[in-house]
């Protein structure tokens, strides 16, 4: 059964500033990132428990999971899987502080 994508409004931050961020590097990189993130999102509905499950302190963020996007193997999906769903969390690069990414999400 394939599950329907459903992105977060932090989730949709995340992927904006991203593809901004990479575009000013290299012309045309930002759109590839949209494009392997929503591949990345398709292979989540199709096979939920890819990547792994994540630990972090608060209660909030129990059955959060990551996944790396093919690509841009330092960029990661944070997600949940409902019983319909797949539920982008966060996109976030790997170099970041998580905790403090996720401290300061009141969306999640």
């Amino acid at each position: 059964m394939s599950r329907a994508v459903v992105k977060k409004p932090s989730a949709l931050a995340d992927l904006c500033e991203a593809a901004v961020y990479l575009d000013e590097q290299t012309t045309g990189l930002g759109d590839c990132f949209l494009d392997a993130s929503e591949t990345a999102f398709e292979q989540l509905t199709e096979t939920p428990g890819l990547g792994r499950l994540r630990e972090f302190g608060s209660p909030t963020l129990k059955g959060l999971r990551s996944w790396r996007i093919r690509g841009f193997e330092n960029w990661l999906v944070f997600y949940r899987v409902a019983d319909e769903t797949v539920e982008i969390v966060r996109v976030l690069h790997g170099a970041r502080d998580l905790d403090a990414a996720f401290d300061q999400d009141g969306d999640v």
